[in-house]
């Protein structure tokens, strides 16, 4: 296979990367208007809005304010308002995601839990932008490290590298498995899944990023680990104090 895979559309050569992304998107959201079609959970029109405008604001600016900042020498002494604009990473999406759509449950009044509905939807998203990762190669910052391991891989440069892509792939796959079967039991409070993913995701990008290119922040940790850190110890809380919730309403 040669790296980049690009598609000619309308005239137009376009990465792989951008397509999926867009193709991942719009499926997640078609997945999740069906699920909430078939959900016994109504919430008002004004809730809905609210928790959408604020998870939309919270990611888009996460994605890309974490995105610049993972390299933050160059964002500060070159910033160029289109480089920010097209650097993005899912890390940011969904740490400020949540963000925006807690601040915007306080703000309505709302207090359940509205993130399990968009679990598997975003999960469905993810993989196929992955996908699109994996077939863009190393001509957007979505690959690993130089590799002598077995699973070492050309991807348009001369060196075997990590297919990081492929890892997360995976890894949400199997992920996909195990909530699948923890909602089949529906023993759990609200909120649950979402909280199982996003911690399992955020350990998951912390490890995973040990074998991508990185600017070294803290220690040898990148701005994506160091965000990832503080997901973790949130939903550690969170998760805890759901036990401990279960507990004395038994």
């Amino acid at each position: 296979m040669d790296f980049p895979v690009t598609f000619h559309i309308f005239g137009q050569t376009i990465l792989a990367h951008p397509l999926f992304e867009a193709v991942g998107m719009f499926l997640g959201m078609r997945y999740y208007f069906y699920l909430k079609r078939k959900s016994s959970e109504k919430l008002s029109f004004n809730i809905s809005a609210a928790v959408l405008i604020g998870a939309t604001a919270g990611a888009l600016l996460g994605s890309k304010l974490i995105g610049n900042l993972e390299n933050p020498h160059t964002m500060f002494e070159n910033f160029s308002f289109q480089k920010f604009w097209s650097s993005n990473t899912i890390v940011g999406g969904l740490a400020f995601g949540l963000l925006g759509v807690e601040l915007a449950k306080k703000v309505v009044g709302h207090k359940e839990s509205t993130g399990d509905l968009i679990v598997f939807p975003l999960m469905l998203a993810i993989i196929i932008g992955r996908v699109g990762c994996f077939l863009t190669g190393i001509y957007e910052e979505t690959y690993g490290i130089p590799t002598d391991s077995v699973f070492g891989m050309h991807l348009g440069d001369q060196y075997l590298r990590h297919p990081v892509a492929l890892y997360e792939i995976g890894f949400l796959i199997g992920l996909w498995v195990v909530l699948k079967y923890i909602q089949k039991q529906k023993n759990y409070p609200s909120g649950f899944l979402f909280q199982i993913f996003m911690l399992s995701y955020f350990i998951f990008r912390f490890f995973l990023d040990f074998i991508k290119p990185r600017v070294e922040i803290a220690g040898n940790l990148g701005t994506i680990q160091l965000v990832c850190i503080c997901v973790i110890i949130y939903y550690i809380y969170t998760i805890k104090n759901t036990k401990i919730t279960l507990k004395y309403s038994r």
